[in-house]
């Protein structure tokens, strides 16, 4: 006697109602939507954007979107290359000088060397990926920690940018060089494309490569990387470099957009990226946190900044405004780290007692 197949359909027997298979999957759906925690940060950027554009509606201009686009930029590059370093347990204070740095060296080699422009901004990379290498051979060497390290550079490498220029701006007539920050691709300003391949690229190096995965586990636990034979002094290096070389590029894109190469760009864009890194759920005790949430939480801040100053709020209230932001994303970080490193109750299954022989 052939028994029918099990239906989809809800079925309601004593009471029970069984669930079909496509609610069952929306439920699933559901849980994880609310349970990914770049959610309410995507959510905020709707919120804030919609709210600042219903009290103005020239928020959303074109010009205005565009020069958003230009702010977003400079700190999400800056965001993704602190992310990198900050998913293996460590911190970079030095991205803002190093910024500072790149803008004015490049602009330096160019104007005042006639260094040609590409050559000028390869070798402004190098310099800064050779002092993001000599942040990680601290870090893994020598056991010094990164905040002091990176501490070091913050000082120096502002200080290095002052020297080049003796207090008086390398102002920049290079044509080319101008235009990296006026040019567009398809409507969308050249540096806010920058940013979108950074963001690319680094979505696929981290989430798609053998080098991702392997930086995570350094952050999750270095201990036990090491033992399971992953090279943790490289891939903490390599997170260095990564944060150091994408300072510069930012740093390139700043004097571009001025016109000068000066030193006194870039101030407090340190603490800009290590919030819009929080505030897009990357963990500042390492191993977690995903591209889509860095790109977030740089476009948070974004909207934030910019709104403020469309509605014309005063600079003081803007400052209160960011770090309150800032000191809820800590809260949220703690709080899911708490939530994650509390114990599972495991529940046995039951099963009816035998029937009597």
């Amino acid at each position: 006697m052939s028994v029918a197949p099990a239906t989809n359909r809800d079925t309601a027997e004593g009471g029970t109602t069984i669930a079909t298979d496509d609610q069952q999957g929306f439920a699933r759906f559901t849980r994880r939507l609310a349970e990914t925690p770049e959610l309410g940060v995507v959510l905020a950027c709707v919120v804030v954007f919609v709210g600042v554009w219903s009290a103005k509606h020239t928020f959303a201009n074109v010009s205005n979107l565009q020069e958003m686009g230009r702010n977003l930029s400079e700190y999400g590059i800056l965001a993704i290359g602190e992310s990198f370093v900050i998913l293996t347990g460590g911190i970079d204070l030095s991205v803002g000088s190093l910024a500072a740095l790149s803008a004015v060296f490049c602009a330096w080699l160019v104007e005042n060397h006639g260094v040609p422009l590409p050559l000028a901004m390869i070798v402004t990379i190098a310099m800064c990926g050779a002092i993001g290498s000599m942040h990680g051979w601290f870090v893994t060497r020598l056991n010094v920690p990164a905040f002091v390290i990176t501490l070091v550079t913050y000082t120096a490498a502002r200080g290095v940018a002052e020297a080049l220029t003796q207090s008086v701006p390398v102002t920049i007539t290079h044509q080319t060089f101008q235009d990296i920050s006026r040019d567009q691709i398809i409507g969308i300003p050249l540096p806010a494309f920058i940013f979108i391949v950074v963001a690319l690229v680094s979505w696929f190096v981290l989430e798609r490569t053998y080098v991702g995965r392997q930086i995570y586990a350094v952050g999750g636990n270095r201990e036990a990387s090491r033992l399971a034979g992953i090279n943790t002094s490289r891939r903490i290096m390599t997170t260095y470099i990564v944060s150091a070389s994408l300072a510069a590029v930012v740093g390139m894109i700043i004097a571009a957009r001025l016109g000068l190469g000066d030193p006194s760009v870039a101030q407090g864009y340190e603490l800009q990226a290590i919030a819009a890194a929080v505030i897009g759920g990357v963990s500042l005790s390492g191993g977690q946190g995903r591209i889509l949430g860095i790109v977030a939480g740089a476009v948070l801040l974004v909207l934030i900044s910019d709104g403020l100053i469309v509605l014309n709020v005063s600079p003081y209230y803007q400052q209160i405004v960011l770090g309150v932001v800032l000191g809820m994303a800590i809260t949220a970080d703690r709080l899911r780290a708490r939530r994650l490193n509390r114990p599972r109750k495991v529940v046995a299954e039951q099963r009816p007692d035998p029937a009597p022989a």
